[in-house]
């Protein structure tokens, strides 16, 4: 059994693979997936697991180079947004049509139960050196 890391096998061999500048996206219960895109569904009830429970996860174990999250989340999600700027990390923001269409190129999307409006953030991979 894994001693340590993400125990999900999927959201494991994903981030394993990622390379410079590749993307993942962890999205709310709610965003549509791109059809030729993986989807790691996570969901099990609204609410469950939340956005931030994977995010916290998935961002112990990946180098985030930048965050790209949907526009409206400052009007409408504030309080998810507010926890995303105090990650330091690089935030972009596009609309939340954009967004999607940005979601086609990922590498994979991991579906949470979130069910908060424009939970939703595309994450680039950055290096360690």
């Amino acid at each position: 059994m894994y001693k340590t890391g993400v125990l999900n096998s999927d959201i494991s061999k994903v981030l394993s693979d990622l390379g410079h500048t590749d993307k993942i996206m962890i999205a709310d219960c709610g965003l549509p997936v791109p059809e030729h895109i993986p989807k790691i569904d996570l969901a099990l009830a609204f609410g469950k697991p939340s956005f931030l429970d994977v995010f916290n996860v998935v961002s112990e174990h990946m180098v985030i180079e930048q965050l790209t999250v949907a526009t409206e989340i400052e009007d409408y999600n504030n309080q998810l947004f507010e926890v995303l700027k105090n990650e330091n990390l690089n935030i972009d923001s596009v609309s939340h049509e954009e967004l999607k269409v940005l979601s086609k190129d990922v590498k994979a999307i991991i579906r949470t139960g979130e069910a908060t409006p424009y939970a939703n953030v595309i994450l680039t991979s950055g290096v360690l050196f």
